[in-house]
């Protein structure tokens, strides 16, 4: 298959492309810079320039493609207080790919979010998201939107992702961690941080990227968690272990004032089943799991 990627270059991307190249597909990775591309070329894709903003270069890039993954999301703007912006952004880019591709019976695999989803019970694949008419609602209708195409001919799937997805070189959530716990002295969890997360090593999510667009069914739910759920609090004594700090439990009123952009999502409770997801695609994390991920060390250099 010739599949275009967008957030090819990205963290999730720079494993998926690979997963793809080494199955012997073509792949075709959208860039918006010389870094990018250089990177995309060094790895044995082609390169379309552009951004997800571009939205005659992704519809004409996927009426090229015998499949599309779109992996790339706005989360500069979406983590600075624009989320809606970005939620906007990324409704625009699938309706320009469903124009592209309707009819076609060619696969779209949407990245999405699992976080937030069924708040304080296990999430399962048959579970569909709340629309509110937040900012977070209006990506998640984007996901829904994106299973609707299986009606006008696309075979379509949504990857709900597990908001750590981990590994060495990791910058998101479990980085942000460890430097608030670094700059605060102290490693924290909201409460009693029973609270939990589903996880997944980066590299088991490029593999179920690469099943979603060979053989998922048109109009799947696929979640990438390979944890159903780990307790912050056991994440917080891990970082506090290694920088060699307090854990400490923060006041959920004090939570946006300790863990900054973070405070609305660490307290979360959320666990997420991927019963169905191995079982439809044969999928099975094999990489490992967060706690033993972040024991590694590789979250503790100088710039983690």
């Amino acid at each position: 298959m010739r599949v275009f990627v967008t957030g090819a270059s990205g963290w999730l991307g720079s494993a998926v492309v690979p997963e793809l190249l080494d199955a012997g597909h073509q792949v075709v990775g959208l860039a918006r810079s010389d870094a990018s591309a250089a990177a995309l070329t060094g790895a044995g894709a082609e390169v379309v320039r552009g951004t997800v903003d571009d939205l005659d270069v992704l519809r004409a890039a996927a009426a090229e493609s015998d499949g599309v993954i779109h992996l790339a999301f706005k989360h500069d703007i979406a983590f600075s207080g624009d989320f809606l912006g970005a939620a906007e952004a990324d409704r625009r880019a699938v309706d320009a790919f469903s124009e592209a591709l309707a009819g076609s019976d060619r696969p779209f695999v949407l990245a999405s979010g699992l976080l937030g989803l069924t708040p304080g019970r296990t999430a399962t694949e048959r579970d569909m998201p709340a629309l509110d008419g937040s900012p977070v609602s209006e990506r998640q209708a984007t996901a829904m939107a994106a299973l609707e195409l299986a009606s006008r001919g696309v075979r379509s799937s949504v990857v709900r992702l597990s908001p750590t997805c981990h590994g060495e070189g990791d910058n998101g959530f479990m980085a942000a961690l460890v430097g608030i716990a670094r700059e605060r002295g102290a490693s924290g969890y909201v409460g009693d941080g029973a609270n939990r997360w589903p996880a997944a090593h980066r590299l088991d999510i490029g593999r179920l990227f690469r099943l979603a667009v060979e053989k998922a069914p048109a109009g799947s739910v696929l979640h990438g968690a390979g944890e159903e759920g780990v307790a912050i609090r056991d994440v917080a004594e891990v970082i506090g272990r290694h920088l060699g700090v307090p854990v400490v439990s923060v006041p959920p009123a004090d939570a946006p004032a300790h863990f900054t952009w973070l405070g609305g999502f660490i307290g979360m409770d959320n666990p997420a089943s991927s019963t169905a997801t191995r079982e439809l695609l044969a999928w099975q994390p094999s990489h490992p799991g967060l706690l033993e991920d972040l024991d590694k060390g590789h979250y503790f250099g100088p710039t983690a």
